[in-house]
């Protein structure tokens, strides 16, 4: 039972540093909303990047612009990572939320460095396409399904939230892209399948 109730433990940890942090930056500096506070705590700033700052591609992944991006992220991290983090272990879990992530703010700022766009980024939106992507494989690996979630599922979620980043206003959908394809890759070197089928739930 003690095994159990810490199997989701990284999951749980990195939801509340984001939703601490958010807090922090709240009530110190009264808005998550003004870019010159986000600047100050760490955002991606394509110009500070290009003369070094190379450290705010990581610290970006744990900052939000308001309430509503954090809760939208904070959520879905939540609803993937309880699902994933049994499956795959703590470790490799947080190397496809860190490496996803830092992988998706990589390819956001090689796009907006390209284009020459001067452009504030946060949100962990890139590290929860790669726990999204990583899920994906693992659930292609299990034929279908893990636990009480199909690939029909995972693709009607994937489409929906790509869906909503194109729709939206200030949205990084290349890191969204980059994030979910890192995630993806990422898992199909670090899972590995259990010998024994104890994934699905369903009964006969």
């Amino acid at each position: 039972m003690a095994e159990k109730r810490y199997l989701q433990a990284v999951t749980i940890a990195l939801a509340a540093v984001n939703i601490v942090l958010f807090l922090i930056i709240e009530i110190t500096t009264g808005s998550t909303m003004d870019s010159n506070v986000l600047l100050k705590w760490g955002a991606f700033y394509t110009p500070y990047v290009q003369q070094g700052e190379y450290w705010r591609l990581f610290t970006a992944m744990f900052l939000h612009a308001g309430i509503q991006h954090l809760l939208n992220n904070m959520l879905l991290l939540v609803a993937l990572g309880i699902t994933l983090e049994p499956l795959i272990g703590h470790i490799r879990f947080l190397a496809v939320y860190l490496l996803g992530g830092l992988a998706g703010n990589l390819v956001s700022f090689y796009f907006y460095a390209k284009n020459g766009e001067a452009v504030i980024s946060v949100g962990a939106s890139g590290a929860v396409f790669a726990v999204m992507g990583a899920l994906i494989w693992v659930i292609i690996r299990n034929k279908g399904r893990v636990k009480n979630l199909s690939l029909m599922q995972m693709a009607v979620m994937l489409a929906l939230s790509l869906y909503f980043g194109l729709v939206a206003a200030n949205v990084a959908n290349t890191a969204h892209i980059g994030g979910l394809t890192a995630g993806f890759i990422l898992s199909m070197i670090l899972y590995r399948k259990p010998k024994t089928a104890v994934i699905s739930q369903e009964t006969e």
